[in-house]
């Protein structure tokens, strides 16, 4: 019987792999080497780097968080499956499933985790992908190639959702429909950050976009909804369906010539926080009868750019802005979101790679500055009377590909 068992298999292999159907493995080891000058906010011990924590003063009035810090990780190292098979509906089948060894919180470094697991539907001009991957406001084509796996967050959207994308080409234009759910990336609350508010509010995330491509150099823009629901009960334990809707707004475009590459990215609009990025949402008023809370969305303007020259030996410079612009309306409650407190932040990062064969050899220096303050309810939740706290990080890392 198995010996039977073993012809069957071997058989349905043999006519997969005979018609090119079935799946290859590839990705990297990639192990980092990470100095920073002082205490950071960061993920996974200190690997995920987002800005320099603020001050925190001790009974002396010394700065407690001005304590540098080294670590050594190779929890980025990733396998990636890509899935080919026959045709469906008429269209080109693809798929694929990524992992890494990033682990879902610090209490689970080393754990392994899904990325990506997508399944994909392309015809002439038409594209259906369904699944989980990049967020519509990471654009695939153009972010940052540094070093760092914060991979420019928080001037970068970062963030990896379950949706249905849709794509239609026309000539050199393309134009992008996705309705996404949130999972590993999610937006804060009343309840920490969660899933929950999108889920209860019905409505996905919406995105559109529209690409213009012509010999590898692109120019895009799109536009991203989002409704909230923080709450099902007030604090006064009535049932409450308050929501927040926002509109956020991106530019980008990536140029090629010889061997220079020139990449930018701009992003406007309030609530960004699930895209690990700064802002939120905050309470402008609460009803004294039943605690009935309305909400008001945090502007942010977050802009990076980036020059890339050569192949074997890659130099990069990234630098990066996000600004808090403050809430539409005057808040009187609290604040949901990350970073809330900080003005602005600023970001330069030169880097130097030396690329041989299947290795790597990198190594970037990554200043930021954040500007820490407190926030002026009574003037829209703007940052005032900032002080500027920076930390330096150093960054080695060797890749292996295969």
């Amino acid at each position: 019987m198995k010996k039977l068992l073993f012809v069957f298999l071997f058989l349905i292999n043999s006519s997969v792999f005979a018609q090119n159907f079935g799946i290859s493995f590839s990705g990297f080891v990639k192990t980092d080497v990470i100095y920073d000058s002082r205490q950071t906010v960061a993920l996974r011990e200190g690997h995920f780097l987002l800005y320099p924590q603020n001050e925190k003063l001790d009974l002396n009035n010394v700065d407690v968080n001005a304590k540098s810090n080294f670590n050594i990780l190779s929890i980025q190292t990733r396998l990636l499956g890509k899935i080919t098979g026959p045709e469906a509906f008429g269209a080109k089948t693809s798929g694929q499933i990524e992992a890494e060894f990033f682990g879902t919180s610090d209490g689970d470094v080393n754990g392994f985790r899904l990325r990506h697991a997508f399944a994909k539907f392309d015809w002439e001009k038409t594209s259906l992908l369904v699944g989980q991957t990049w967020h519509p406001m990471f654009i695939t084509e153009v972010f940052p190639g540094v070093v760092s796996f914060n991979t420019g967050a928080p001037f970068q959207p970062f963030s990896r959702n379950p949706q249905i994308r849709f794509a239609q080409s026309f000539e050199n234009i393309k134009l992008i429909l996705t309705a996404a759910s949130q999972r590993d990336f999610s937006s804060n609350g009343p309840d920490g950050f969660t899933s929950a508010y999108l889920r209860n509010s019905v409505i996905p995330n919406l995105n559109a976009q529209i690409q213009f491509t012509k010999d590898g150099n692109i120019l895009g823009a799109g536009l991203d909804f989002k409704k909230l629901t923080p709450r099902l009960v007030t604090t006064k334990n009535f049932k409450t369906d308050k929501s927040i809707s926002t509109l956020s707004f991106t530019g980008y475009f990536k140029f090629i010539a010889d061997q220079f590459t020139v990449k930018s990215q701009a992003v406007y609009g309030p609530n960004l926080a699930d895209l690990m990025m700064l802002g939120g949402y905050a309470v402008k008023s609460t009803n004294a009868v039943d605690g009935q809370e309305e909400y008001t969305g945090i502007k942010v303007l977050s802009v990076w750019g980036e020059v890339i020259y050569g192949k074997d030996i890659e130099l990069g410079l990234f630098g990066g802005y996000s600004k808090n612009l403050g809430a539409e309306d005057n808040i009187s409650g609290s604040y949901y979101g990350r970073a809330t407190n900080i003005g602005n932040l600023i970001r330069i990062s030169p880097r130097i790679q030396f690329n041989s064969g299947k290795s790597r050899i990198s190594t970037e220096l990554e200043y930021t500055a954040a500007a820490y303050g407190k926030n002026d309810n009574t003037n829209k939740g703007k940052v005032i009377d900032t002080k500027s706290i920076s930390n330096l990080r150093m960054l080695l890392a060797v890749y292996y590909f295969f």
